[in-house]
C-alpha cells in the first residue's frame, strides 16, 4: 500500500511540476504584444509558474527517492542514473534560463523580440529535458 501511495504521489508531482511549462507557451506569445501593466502581470504569472514547478519538483525528487528505496531498485540502475543526470542538468539550466530573461524584459533598452524568442527557446528546452526524464521513469530502459 505504501508503495502505491508513493507512486501516486510521484506521478502527481511529476504532472504538477511539468504542467506549468505548457501553460507558459501561450503566456510567451501574449508577452509579444503586452504593454507595461499587462506585461508585468504576465511576468508575475511566469515567475509564479516556475516557482510552483520548482517546489513540486522537490516533492517529485523526495517521492522518487522513497519509491526507489521501497521498490529496492539499485541506484546504479541505468534509468535511475540517467534520470538523475538529466535532473542535475535541468537544475543548472533552470537556474540560468528564466530569471535573466525576465529581468531583461523590464529594461527599455532590450530587444524585446530577441528576449521573448530566447525565453520561448528556454521553455521548450526545459520541456525537452523534463520529457526525457519522464521517458526514463516510465519506460525504464536497460542501458547497461
Amino acid at each position: 500500500m505504501l508503495q502505491k501511495i508513493l507512486l501516486y504521489t510521484h506521478i502527481l508531482s511529476a504532472i504538477i511540476s511539468i504542467g506549468p511549462f505548457f501553460v507558459l507557451i501561450p503566456v510567451i506569445e501574449k508577452l509579444r504584444t503586452a504593454q507595461d501593466p499587462e506585461q508585468h502581470a504576465y511576468i508575475v504569472t511566469f515567475k509564479f509558474a516556475i516557482q510552483f514547478a520548482k517546489h513540486s519538483g522537490h516533492l517529485l525528487v523526495l517521492s522518487g527517492v522513497f519509491l526507489a528505496i521501497a521498490a529496492s531498485w539499485p541506484w546504479t540502475t541505468s534509468w535511475i542514473v540517467m534520470t538523475v543526470l538529466i535532473l542535475i542538468s535541468s537544475l543548472f539550466f533552470l537556474a540560468r534560463a528564466f530569471s535573466p530573461k525576465l529581468r531583461a524584459l523590464g529594461q527599455p533598452d532590450q530587444n524585446r523580440d530577441k528576449v521573448i524568442n530566447a525565453l520561448r527557446r528556454s521553455v521548450w528546452t526545459y520541456l525537452v529535458l523534463l520529457m526525457a526524464m519522464l521517458w526514463f521513469m516510465v519506460a525504464k530502459p536497460v542501458l547497461w
